[in-house]
């Protein structure tokens, strides 16, 4: 690719650093349209499971496309960083005790791809990251490379751009090319490289910003929702406290045609919803009031559940609970920040005479954080209903709506999502 032509759609090769939810299958996405692609992950049993193609989490319809274009051999995996056209940066971006943003992954990515970098290189940051992480990454990248340059004009210029993504796990195959796309260039050249690497199979929109913005716009999205939902949360504590149905109430509100209350939970998971809003909040701790709050009371829904629990096994000497789902939302096998696994481990550790027993038929076993404690065992649903003094719905998987409901009489019933409502 030459290094100042921005009009060449020539990407030869890209290397995706990162193989997990968001990597992989956007690996797979650009392989499929004929693009060798190289995925890079410091797990070697993550790489063995690509290259055999088999994907190691569960998505519904990816199977076929990543054994496809592993098989046509335009994917391949491994632990090593190659030389490429362009390398799309999706590693974890967790925040810290307090709270801040950790970049510890995002500078080892850069460690191990500095090396490779040639003029006209782009690198793309897919990571959702904190306002000004992109610049730091290509500042660090020149601090690593200073025969290198990120002036658009200079012949030994490099291309540095940011593109989250907006997938919801459960529907990366519709969403990975239909819905519109953010391209955060650093420079103008990094954003048109960046567009013409994403439109290789991207059908949406590509929407060319600056790359602060396209940072701090899919974390205003995030917050947005995290923001709604604590809504709802705080609403469903309310309600308990004066005796109202909070799944009817949202019901009848929504009736009014400029209101979309959404629906309570046991709290907030997965790696957006959970984690952005902290790295707005890290950013600007004065300012962001409102965030900060919606964060704090979605943080603090699963000790409320856990007081219901405890509150509805009063008096029972041999205490069962039977807790059905540990994934931070329905049909998926993802348990990054789940609330509902949170809520799990603390009830057994906080009370270590409980006996739990966890229905949860997206994984086939327990994660260790769970599996170590002496108090838990993973049943299926029906053993596990039956054993249960209190049935503590935390995640409305398509087998819990589905369940007959007399299998719940003489139970005391813990419904979180409200499907039993």
């Amino acid at each position: 690719m030459d290094p100042n032509d921005t009009d060449s759609r020539s990407f030869n090769r890209v290397s995706v650093v990162g193989l997990g939810y968001i990597g992989l299958p956007t690996a797979a996405f650009i392989a499929s349209k004929g693009i060798a692609v190289v995925g890079i992950d410091v797990n070697q049993g993550v790489v063995e499971s690509v290259n055999a193609g088999q994907i190691p989490f569960f998505e519904p319809g990816f199977d076929e496309l990543l054994s496809r274009v592993v098989k046509e051999g335009t994917l391949t995996a491994q632990t090593e960083q190659v030389d490429a056209d362009a390398y799309i940066v999706c590693v974890p971006t967790p925040f810290r005790g307090d709270h801040s943003f950790d970049t510890k992954y995002i500078r080892a990515a850069c460690g191990a791809l500095a090396p490779h970098l040639r003029a006209g290189t782009l690198v793309v940051l897919e990571s959702t990251s904190a306002p000004g992480t992109t610049e730091d990454m290509a500042k660090h990248l020149v601090e690593l490379r200073p025969d290198l340059s990120l002036n658009d004009e200079d012949d030994n210029a490099i291309f540095v751009a940011h593109c989250p993504e907006r997938v919801l796990p459960g529907k990366i195959m519709e969403e990975m090319e239909n819905n519109d796309r953010l391209i955060g260039g650093l420079t103008p050249k990094g954003a048109e490289l960046a567009r013409q690497l994403y439109s290789t199979f991207c059908t949406a929109d590509l929407l060319v910003t600056d790359a602060i913005t396209a940072e701090m716009a899919k974390l205003t999205e995030n917050s947005f929702r995290d923001v709604n939902i604590a809504f709802a949360n705080e609403l469903s504590v309310i309600c308990d406290r004066l005796g109202i149905d909070v799944w009817e109430l949202i019901e009848l509100a929504n009736h009014h045609p400029r209101v979309n209350i959404l629906q309570p939970g046991p709290g907030v998971g997965g790696h957006c919803i959970a984690v952005d809003p902290w790295f707005i909040v890290s950013a600007a701790p004065d300012e962001a009031r409102l965030i900060k709050t919606a964060r704090d009371v979605n943080d603090g829904k699963p000790e409320w559940v856990m007081k219901q629990v405890l509150r509805a096994l009063e008096g029972k000497e041999k205490p069962v609970v039977s807790a059905l789902g540990i994934t931070f939302k329905n049909d998926i096998d993802d348990l990054r920040e789940s609330p509902s696994l949170e809520i799990v481990k603390r009830l057994s550790v906080e009370n270590p005479h409980l006996d739990i027993r966890v229905v949860e038929p997206n994984v086939k076993k327990l994660p260790p954080v769970l599996s170590n404690l002496s108090n838990i065992k993973k049943q299926e649903t029906m053993e596990a209903i039956a054993a249960a003094d209190v049935v503590l719905l935390l995640v409305n998987h398509k087998e819990f709506i589905t369940l007959e409901h007399s299998v719940l009489q003489g139970k005391k019933v813990i419904d979180t999502k409200g499907i039993w409502s």
